[in-house]
C-alpha cells in the first residue's frame, strides 16, 4: 500500500488543483505565456479556488497553498501554457496532458502538508464532518464500508486500501483499512520487507533527517552531530557497526523532508530515522516513513499535531511509528501562560505565529491557557515567514494594547518582530516573550533580545547518565566541545543522543545472527520495544513513552535573557519552572 494523507481533504487537494489550473489558462484566454505575469496568474486561481471551496475570501494560509500548488502542478508536469491551452481547445480538460491524475499528487501534497487543521477543514468540505465523518465510525454503520472491511478481511489489499481512503478520519473503518485488517499490510511480500538481512562485514544503516542547511542550519547541525555521538558511544549491535550515511537535510519544510523520506523508504536497508528538527518537517516525513515500517525518533519535534493533544486524542499529523523525546508544546505554551500571568502580574497578551504547524500551536497553546486563566488574549495574529516589514501586524497587535507579546516563531521573522515592535505606538513597553524556537546563540547576541523570556525545554541535566551509554552530560558535552570546537547551538542537542541510543536499543533487542552470519533485525519489533519503554534513563532523564509516541520530560523552563554580550548567560538563566 502507498503511503497515505488524511483522505477527503488529500484528495479533494489533486481534483481542486487540475480545476484550478484549467480555470485559471481558460481565464487567461490561452496566451497567458506572453502576456500574463506570475501574479496575474495566481490572482486568478485563487479565485477559482476560492469559488470551488465556497469562500468570499481567501485567508492568508490558503492564499499561500494557492501559489505553491500553481507553481508546483507546473512544474511536476514541466507544463508551458501553450500546451495547456492545446489541451482545453481540444478536451476543455487537462487530462491529455497526463495519463494519471496522481502525477500532481507530489506537487500538490508538499503544498497541502503545510496547511492547518482548520485549512483542511475547508478544502475538505468546509465542515469537521467533511473529515471525520458524520456517524459512520465502525462496522455496521455503513453498508459500502462494510462491504470493503469484509472484502479487506479476507485478503484483498486492494479493499483495504479503499477502505482507508474512504473511510471518516478517527473511524474504526480507516484503522482496519490502514492495518489491512490487522494483518499488516502486502501479505507475504510486506512481511518480508518488514525484516532487514544485513550481511557480514555490512553495517546496520539508519538515517539522521534534520535542518542542516539554509538559516535554520545551527539548529539541525548539533542533532547531526549528537547522532554520530551517540552510535559512537553506543558502539557495535552483535558485532556489526552502525552508521547514518550521510546526513539529510529536512530543510525545516515539508516539500525538502517529503523528498527525503521518499530517498529512505526507497533504500530497503534503513531500520530506523532520527529527525526531523522541525514539526512541519515530521509531518510531511513521517507517514512516509512509518508506513514503511521504520520508526521515527524526533528530539525536537515538538507539535502536538503529531501526537496528541494530551487528552487522549491523536493529533491530526499522528503516525503509529513516530516517537519523540522532546516535549509537547502543548506544555510549552501553558509553562508560559501560568509565567505571565502568575509571576509577571500580567493579563492582558496577544501572539503572533507564522502559520507553520509548531508555531501555531505554540501561540494557541498559550492563548487557550491565558484565557483559562484568567487573563484577556487581546490579539492573535498571523505573519508571512518570508516578510520583512511586521509594523503593519505590529499595529493590529497595538490596538489592543496588549501588555505582553509571545511570538513563538522562527528566524529570521523573529529577529524583525523584536527589533520593530517598541517602534510601533502602544507597543514601547510591551514584555515581549518567545520560545525555545529562538533560543540560540544567533539570536541572543542580538540587542533587541535583551530582556525577553524564553520557554525551554529544562536543561539542567546534573548527574544523569544515558543508560545505554554509561555517558553522564557533562562527558557527552565535553565530548561534543572537542569534537566541534564550540557549544551546541540548539538545546535539544542532548534529547537527540537519547533518540539515538533508543532507537540503536531497540534495534540491538531485536537483531539476532543467523547461521550464515548475517543479522537479521526485526523492523517491527523495533518499533514495538520503543512502545513498550517505560523509565529508560536518558541525559534528559527518565523516559517513558505513552500511546502516542510522547516519550520526553514534559518539564519546562522559562529563562530570562538579559545580556545580548553574554549569550551563554542567558541560555540558562532560569527564572521559573512548570512540570504538569
Amino acid at each position: 500500500m502507498n503511503a497515505k494523507i488524511h483522505h477527503s481533504a488529500g484528495r479533494r487537494v489533486v481534483v481542486v488543483l487540475s480545476v484550478a489550473l484549467a480555470m485559471l489558462v481558460a481565464a487567461c484566454g490561452g496566451s497567458s505565456s506572453d502576456n500574463t505575469t506570475r501574479d496575474d496568474v495566481i490572482a486568478l486561481a485563487e479565485a477559482s479556488f476560492s469559488a470551488d471551496v465556497g469562500l468570499e475570501e481567501l485567508p492568508e494560509s490558503l492564499k499561500t497553498f494557492v501559489a505553491c500548488a500553481v507553481d508546483a502542478v507546473v512544474e511536476e508536469l514541466d507544463l508551458s501554457w501553450s500546451d495547456v491551452e492545446r489541451a482545453l481547445e481540444e478536451s476543455g480538460d487537462l487530462n491529455s496532458l497526463t495519463s494519471d491524475t496522481d502525477e500532481m499528487s507530489p506537487a500538490g501534497l508538499e503544498c497541502f502538508g503545510e496547511l492547518a487543521f482548520e485549512d483542511l477543514v475547508l478544502i475538505g468540505g468546509g465542515s469537521d464532518d467533511d473529515l471525520f465523518g458524520s456517524g459512520a465510525s465502525s462496522y455496521g454503520d455503513d453498508p459500502e464500508l462494510d462491504a470493503l472491511w469484509d472484502a479487506c478481511e479476507a485478503g484483498d489489499d486492494v479493499a483495504c486500501d479503499d477502505l482507508y481512503w474512504e473511510s471518516p478520519l478517527g473511524s474504526e473503518y480507516e484503522s482496519f483499512g490502514l492495518s489491512c485488517a490487522g494483518r499488516g499490510c502486502g501479505g507475504e511480500e510486506a512481511a518480508g520487507e518488514a525484516v532487514v538481512v544485513v550481511d557480514g562485514g555490512e553495517e546496520i544503516q539508519i538515517r539522521s533527517l534534520d535542518t542542516i542547511t539554509g538559516d535554520l542550519a545551527f539548529i539541525g547541525i548539533p542533532h547531526q552531530n549528537a547522532v554520530m555521538a551517540a552510535i559512537a558511544d553506543f558502539g557495535d549491535i552483535e558485532g556489526f557497526s552502525v552508521t547514518m550515511g550521510q546526513g539529510l537535510d529536512d530543510g525545516c519544510s515539508a516539500d525538502v523532508a517529503d523528498a527525503a523520506a521518499r530517498s529512505i523508504v526507497e533504500d530497503a536497508q534503513i531500520v530506523g530515522v532520527i529527525g526531523t528538527t522541525c514539526s512541519g518537517a515530521a509531518a510531511a516525513a513521517a507517514l512516509l516513513i512509518t508506513d514503511a515500517d521504520i520508526v521515527m525518533i524526533s528530539g525536537s519535534g515538538t507539535s502536538q499535531t503529531l501526537t496528541s493533544d494530551l487528552q487522549g486524542t491523536a493529533g491530526i499529523h499522528y503516525s503509529p511509528g513516530f516517537y519523540r523525546t522532546a516535549h509537547n508544546d502543548l506544555y510549552q505554551g501553558v509553562a508560559m501562560a501560568h509565567f505571565v500571568f502568575g509571576e509577571l502580574g500580567m493579563t492582558t497578551a496577544a501572539a503572533i505565529h507564522d502559520g507553520d504547524r509548531y508555531t501555531e500551536g505554540l501561540a494557541s497553546a498559550f492563548a487557550d491557557a491565558f484565557e483559562q486563566l484568567g487573563g484577556t488574549v487581546t490579539g492573535f495574529e498571523v505573519v508571512d515567514m518570508w516578510e520583512t516589514n511586521m509594523v503593519p501586524v505590529l499595529t493590529e497587535i497595538a490596538a489592543g494594547s496588549p501588555e505582553a507579546l509571545f511570538f513563538p516563531i522562527f528566524q529570521p521573522t523573529g529577529e524583525f518582530v523584536a527589533a520593530q515592535a517598541r517602534g510601533v505606538a502602544g507597543l514601547e513597553n510591551v514584555q515581549l516573550l518567545a520560545a525555545d524556537s529562538l533560543l540560540n546563540f544567533d539570536y541572543l547576541e542580538l540587542s533587541e533580545s535583551e530582556g525577553m523570556y524564553f520557554t525551554s525545554l529544562h536543561t539542567d541535566f546534573g548527574a544523569s547518565v544515558n543508560q545505554s551509554t554509561g555517558k553522564t552530560a557533562f562527558e557527552v558535552l565535553d565530548d561534543y566541545r572537542a569534537d566541534h570546537g564550540e557549544e551546541p547551538s540548539s538545546a535539544y542537542w542532548a534529547s537527540t543522543y537519547d533518540a539515538t541510543t533508543i532507537l540503536l536499543s531497540a534495534i540491538e533487542d531485536n537483531a539476532e545472527v543467523n547461521d550464515a552470519g548475517q543479522l537479521v533485525i526485526d523492523k517491527a519489533g523495533i518499533s514495538s520495544s520503543v512502545a513498550a519503554l517505560r523509565d529508560y534513563g536518558g541525559l534528559t532523564g527518565s523516559i517513558s513513552c505513552d500511546d502516542f509516541g510522547d516519550c520526553g520530560s514534559q518539564k519546562i523552563v522559562v529563562v530570562h535573557h538579559t545580556d545580548s554580550d553574554d549569550a551563554e548567560a542567558g541560555m540558562v538563566n532560569v527564572v521559573f519552572e512548570y512540570a504538569p
